[in-house]
């Protein structure tokens, strides 16, 4: 352990990836005088790469709440429908066998698509003055509200939190075990061009191997993610350029036409983790380090930021009432709140998972029925499109779009 003057801070924040920055930006902005640090290993800078995510709508108000929306709408594309198509090995048709249209609410979509830059951009630009930054940084160690890093720093604080990512360092050193499994599966990902346009619609193509999905981004150009088996990953990833673009356009019924890739396709193994705890001693998980899920229905990241809703909130609240914010009993309360929406999210997605990733003639039959039963269930349909935008009444402020 260090024997460095320690410095000190109301919350550290290990992890700067958008999860981390908007917890950061969050605190910062409820309380004058907050002390709120961000640890990452990495220097602090906006994404290189063309990779967007999808924001659902009640994680886009809390962006708005936190007045960085405006900065990301410019490059935000509106989701304004979604079509799901069945289809098994050698199909030529994509039958359509449901469709997902309107407003969560006037004038706005359940869902859009956020490039990482804009995000990135926005929130390092509403973080300037307000949080100190610590990048690059190595954790040499750890200990109940202490942080010791390579460097010789030592930063101390009430409260730890861990976004740092799904090989959480912080969670692993505080002895917190995971649970999941292995997918066995290969999520590809790149942005395309097509010569089509998309008309804000996203498309999600369920295949044997897995959901093959487009997402609509600004121009003609869309977000893939397309998931594979990992031996069949491992031959589309071999392939030269053209011959991918051609397994990519196949695969979409050239719904959009002619597809040509901006970037290498790039692939990542899918697996289930969730956390046995989402909290330690003075410590608490956020997004991937707490939970990750199949991309099946695009929650990742959205899960993320519902977390980090739930937990500025609960640290505001104990501070305004000078309670102990990094205590157990104000951790416990994140927790509860957290637990069902991760268990339900977990539920769907591997469900969906299982249920379509697969070729057997009586469970496409029986799924494609009960897709086409949903597709005529117009409330059925309105209640799924308001429980993937993530809005709730009983839900964090944030997630209203209200301060804190």
């Amino acid at each position: 352990m260090s024997n460095a003057q320690p410095e000190k801070f109301d919350v550290v924040i290990v992890g700067a990836g958008p999860v981390g920055m908007t917890l950061a930006l969050a605190l910062a902005q409820s309380m004058r005088g907050l002390r709120v640090a961000l640890v990452d290993r990495r220097e602090l800078s906006v994404p290189k790469d063309n990779r967007a995510s999808a924001i659902a709508a009640g994680v886009r108000r809390i962006f708005d709440a936190l007045g960085v929306w405006s900065d990301m709408a410019a490059e935000a594309q509106p989701i304004t429908a979604m079509r799901i198509t069945d289809s098994g090995n050698g199909d030529i048709s994509r039958p359509l066998f449901l469709t997902f249209e309107g407003e969560v609410a006037p004038g706005e979509p359940f869902a859009y698509m956020v490039p990482n830059q804009a995000s990135s951009a926005a929130l390092m630009t509403g973080m300037a003055d307000l949080v100190t930054i610590i990048a690059p940084a190595e954790i040499a160690d750890w200990s109940e509200g202490r942080l010791a890093l390579a460097d010789g720093r030592v930063l101390t604080a009430p409260l730890i939190v861990a976004a740092d990512s799904a090989r959480s360092e912080l969670r692993e050193r505080a002895g917190i075990a995971t649970t999941g499994h292995d997918y066995r599966q290969t999520g590809l990902v790149a942005t395309i061009t097509h010569q089509l346009p998309h008309n804000g619609v996203a498309y999600e193509h369920f295949r044997p191997a897995g959901p093959f999905a487009s997402l609509p981004l600004r121009g003609n150009r869309s977000s893939l993610v397309w998931t594979e088996s990992a031996e069949g990953a491992k031959r589309f990833l071999a392939m030269d350029t053209a011959s991918q673009e051609a397994e990519i356009e196949a695969a979409m019924g050239s719904t959009l036409g002619k597809v040509t890739l901006e970037d290498k396709l790039k692939g990542f193994p899918l697996h289930l983790q969730i956390a046995r705890s989402f909290v330690g001693p003075r410590l608490a998980l956020v997004g991937d380090a707490a939970h990750v899920v199949h991309p099946i229905a695009g929650q990742g990241l959205n899960l993320g930021l519902k977390d980090v809703a739930a937990l500025a909130e609960v640290i505001v609240d104990a501070l305004r009432l000078g309670m102990d914010h990094g205590s157990e009993e104000i951790l416990e309360r994140y927790q509860a709140w957290r637990r069902l929406d991760t268990a339900s999210m977990v539920a769907v997605t591997d469900g969906m998972n299982r249920l379509f990733s697969n070729d057997l003639p009586p469970v496409r039959a029986l799924r494609d029925f009960g897709l086409g039963l949903v597709d005529r269930a117009e409330p059925l349909k309105d209640a799924m499109i308001r429980a993937a935008s993530g809005l709730s009444q009983s839900g964090p402020k944030l997630l209203s779009g209200l301060p804190i």
